[in-house]
């Protein structure tokens, strides 16, 4: 079976089709799809179509067709389609997230439970995101780190820390609330913290909440030459994790360990709202203000494999 990934440009979305094509433990082929300005149309307009979609990407679009497409994200949908329709039929075409038009044409769309969209027969619901962690990947990051590390009493609580989203600022005063709550849970659990921002932490927010954590503590925020990120996944006894990312939220609860969640009032949006209750009430996360001490976790949030299964079956 040959099998193409549409590599968005979006990080976020070529992850997890990335991580869908290696939970399907096929070789994959990944088409990089770079974008004219007509792909901000949308795809009703564009429909099944190569419009948007730059020259250089357009020379690696070419017979035979694959098998199988995978994609993640609205701009990739019109492609994909267009790709269905040159193999006559041929090739089966999976999306993660809505395509926003022409979903008819797909033959499977995994679609978050926080996404509000009619039922339909090609969809399989999910919880999260599909991400491309493993097992294997986190053993490698806690050998690589162990002894970095070593200095810091235990237990360990692992602070992921995203930033701003569209609508919803990341300033100080924010920064200041996931510090007390941080550092209340390190009261309760003792040992030290691990704590690692992200690319999108804005610099006054990380200012702010280093400033506010006691030692012992390893801080990371995230822009220098080490990525410590997957090693904090597989070493913390406990984790909390901002709520403005879904890839974090979804990658943390892949460990089976106890996972806090910081979303004050107005943090995150109603879809993140959704996330969250769906995460607490199939036991993946833990209720603000919990106690972690009878946390026993569902099967780890593997949603990469569960899409990789649906795909098996559909082929």
């Amino acid at each position: 079976m040959s099998v193409w990934v549409l590599a968005d440009t979006a990080a976020g979305h070529a992850n997890q089709a990335l991580g869908v094509a290696e939970a399907l433990k096929r070789p994959f082929e990944v088409k990089h799809i770079a974008y004219t300005r007509l792909a901000v149309l949308p795809n009703r307009m564009l429909g099944a179509t190569q419009a948007g979609i730059a020259k250089e990407t357009r020379a690696q679009l070419a017979p035979p067709w694959p098998d199988l497409v995978i994609a993640a994200g609205r701009r990739t949908a019109p492609l994909a389609r267009w790709i269905k329709r040159q193999s006559k039929g041929a090739t089966r075409i999976v999306q993660i997230m809505h395509p926003g038009a022409g979903a008819g044409d797909f033959d499977l769309i995994a679609l978050p439970l926080h996404d509000s969209h009619a039922a339909a027969p090609n969809q399989l619901r999910i919880v999260g995101a599909p991400h491309r962690l493993t097992r294997d990947k986190l053993a490698a990051a806690r050998e690589e780190w162990e002894t970095k590390l070593a200095h810091l009493p235990r237990p360990y609580l692992a602070v992921l820390v995203g930033g701003a989203t569209h609508k919803r600022p990341f300033d100080a005063k924010t920064a200041a609330l996931l510090a007390d709550q941080i550092e209340a849970l390190r009261h309760r659990l003792g040992g030290s913290l691990l704590v690692t921002g992200s690319r999108r932490t804005p610099r006054p927010a990380w200012e702010t909440l280093a400033a506010r954590l006691k030692d012992p503590c390893a801080l990371f925020d995230g822009h220098g030459p080490e990525n410590p990120y997957l090693a904090f996944l597989a070493m913390g006894d406990e984790i909390l994790v901002t709520g403005d990312s879904v890839s974090m939220l979804s990658e943390a609860c892949f460990t089976g360990r106890p996972v806090h969640l910081f979303a004050p009032p107005g943090f995150v949006g109603a879809k993140h709202a959704r996330l969250h209750a769906d995460l607490i009430a199939k036991g993946y996360a833990l209720k603000p203000g919990a106690d972690s001490a009878p946390f026993a976790s569902p099967l780890p949030l593997d949603t990469a494999s569960e899409i990789a299964d649906a795909i098996r079956k559909l082929i």
